[in-house]
């Protein structure tokens, strides 16, 4: 079967690896009907997160059960299923407590599963899937093929988008400031409006993102950034700040911008994976009771509650895909986001 491996930096290729097995009675066997490339899988393929011998890559996708484990009880062969971007068993005490992100037994694709083996990369025709039970989400058929993009955004930025202003703590009336115009953040635009915030300012410099955001809800868009940016925001929002702002870069910049575009007692909600040497001024936070929440976003157990809307069309992140391409082009895929040619793109086997 094909699959995308990464041998070092800007060396992404498509090549024939085994066929996986099921081995522990845990696990799944998923045909993957679409996988993704993300933000954060950049990080290796730029480079900045080094790449020490050749591995399996992605984390994000879909697609139907093939086979299961004699354990396996909630999942079925020919269901049509949701992997987010971790492994988790869905019932330590961690998951059960919301974090599913730190399960006790879990793990992360192209890595070891504690007690359950090793996960592959999700970016290839078939993906054993470990703990199948608590990881894997099942979405009640028949599933029609238009539905598979926002399905897909389930695994990773829809959720967490959603975990970005969960964390922030946005409620109906806010005013919220979205730092970043990638799919997380455009993502996170539709949580801000789904939450009810009334005054949605999208950050972002690119005409094609600026439209999607205003289509998924942003009432504003600032292309300013630095102190320019902070004072446009401020003027939005009477002069003090949003009350929340959704960090979704991960960089120093990024998280100097949402703490300065935050009012008084407003919070952060950060989910940006911080591969750019974010910091926290500890003194100005304590000074302006500005406070800081998130992280890696749990996104397992969002998807049943987010999981109605995108099927009825009520919210529709499947609109950040804008390139596809077969699975065999994946090199291309990663230079296109690298570039930013893409805003995300969409991997078919």
């Amino acid at each position: 079967m094909l699959a995308t491996v990464i041998h070092a930096a800007r060396d992404i290729r498509v090549e024939e690896v085994p066929r996986p097995q099921l081995s522990t009675g845990r696990d799944a066997i998923v045909r993957v009907v679409a996988a993704c490339v993300c933000g954060s899988d950049l990080w290796p393929y730029r480079g900045v997160t080094p790449t020490e011998r050749p591995h399996r890559i992605g984390h994000e996708f879909v697609g139907v059960v093939e086979e299961v484990g004699g354990d396996v009880e909630n999942v079925r062969a020919g269901d049509f299923v949701i992997a987010p971007f971790y492994v988790c068993d869905g019932t330590c005490v961690n998951c059960r407590n919301g974090v599913s992100t730190s399960c006790l037994n879990g793990g992360w694709w192209g890595s070891d599963v504690r007690e359950d083996g090793f996960a592959d990369g999700g970016q290839g025709e078939f993906v054993r899937v470990p703990l199948a039970d608590g990881t894997l989400a099942v979405v009640p058929g028949p599933v029609e093929p238009e539905e598979i993009p926002g399905l897909l955004t389930l695994s990773d930025v829809m959720g967490t988008g959603h975990h970005a202003a969960v964390s922030a703590g946005v409620r109906p009336g806010d005013s919220v400031a979205v730092v970043g115009d990638g799919a997380v953040g455009l993502c996170a635009v539709i949580a801000a409006k789904r939450l009810g915030a009334t005054t949605i300012i999208a950050m972002s410099r690119h005409p094609e993102r600026q439209a999607l955001a205003r289509e998924f809800g942003a009432t504003h868009i600032v292309a300013e950034r630095g102190e320019e940016g902070i004072a446009t925001v401020r003027e939005l929002t009477g002069g003090i700040g949003a009350d929340r702002v959704l960090e979704c870069v991960g960089t120093k910049e990024s998280m100097d911008q949402a703490l300065r575009s935050t009012r008084p007692g407003g919070m952060v909600g950060y989910v940006g994976v911080p591969n750019g040497g974010p910091e926290l001024p500890v003194r100005t936070m304590f000074g302006s009771n500005v406070g800081v929440n998130g992280g890696v976003a749990p996104v397992r157990g969002y998807i049943e509650e987010l999981l109605p809307d995108v099927r009825s069309g009520a919210i529709r992140p499947g609109l950040v895909f804008d390139l596809e391409l077969p699975l065999r082009e994946a090199a291309d895929a990663y230079a296109a986001m690298d570039e930013r040619r893409a805003t995300k793109v969409l991997l078919r086997p």
